[in-house]
């Protein structure tokens, strides 16, 4: 299951402050004295970490030089108000829509704030993962957290499950090369395993198309999708 959506930042207490001020949100787990990861719980169950990377390469969205590889996407009730209190945090504009804004957080990770009339608060809705072919990202990640491909179409594909993840096919698809400084990732998932053995849970997800990076630790491995994207496997 998808337990962490953990973002690089060159300063985690500052962006947790900012997260902090853009989505309702509380601390879950504080930052050590060396500001060693930091994670805020939002009012809809997303758990949004920050992990420090002191050399982070700033995506520069819409390119794909160093593209955003993955972003979040927040749906809120007014869009101007969210917009201009996201900027006042902040944030900058990347681009404007009638129904939906393109800004950066302060390390340059690109978001998008919707405007909708189901929210009262700005609301950690999905996670949005640029690929070179969306239905076969989607069906990689469903087959990977055991749900179904709600919808697929038009460059575009969505799981339906407990946390919405979205998959959106981009030309020129430039994909991370973690740990390569040069082509660092912007953020990566955490993925529980439960109480499935670690070798079981490793074997399933190279046998999807995965591919085993170097880290890990006692409680978690390191892997990259199909289409490059870092992510972990952890238990305990």
């Amino acid at each position: 299951m998808v337990e962490t959506v953990v973002l690089d930042v060159p300063d985690v207490a500052a962006a947790g402050a900012f997260w902090q001020q853009v989505a309702p949100s509380r601390v879950l787990q504080e930052a050590d004295d060396d500001g060693q990861f930091l994670v805020l719980g939002t009012r809809e169950g997303w758990l949004v970490g920050f992990q420090p990377a002191p050399d982070l390469q700033r995506a520069q969205w819409p390119g794909q030089e160093r593209p955003q590889q993955l972003h979040l996407d927040l749906r809120v009730p007014d869009l101007p108000a969210a917009t201009a209190a996201a900027v006042a945090a902040g944030a900058t504009v990347l681009r404007e829509n009638p129904t939906w804004n393109t800004l950066a957080d302060p390390a340059g990770h690109p978001f998008d704030l919707c405007v909708s009339d189901e929210v009262d608060h700005a609301a950690v809705w999905a996670l949005t993962f640029d690929v070179p072919d969306a239905g076969a990202a989607a069906r990689f990640w469903a087959s990977l957290l055991g749900e179904e491909v709600a919808y697929e179409g038009d460059g575009m594909a969505m799981l339906g499950g407990e946390r919405t993840l979205l998959f959106q096919q981009v030309a020129d698809y430039h994909a991370p090369a973690w740990p390569d400084p040069a082509r660092p990732q912007q953020l990566h998932l955490d993925l529980g395993i439960g109480e499935r053995d670690p070798d079981d849970a490793q074997a399933a997800a190279l046998a999807l198309g995965a591919t085993a990076l170097p880290g890990g630790g006692e409680t978690f491995r390191v892997f990259a999708d199909p289409a490059g994207h870092p992510f972990c496997l952890c238990w305990g």
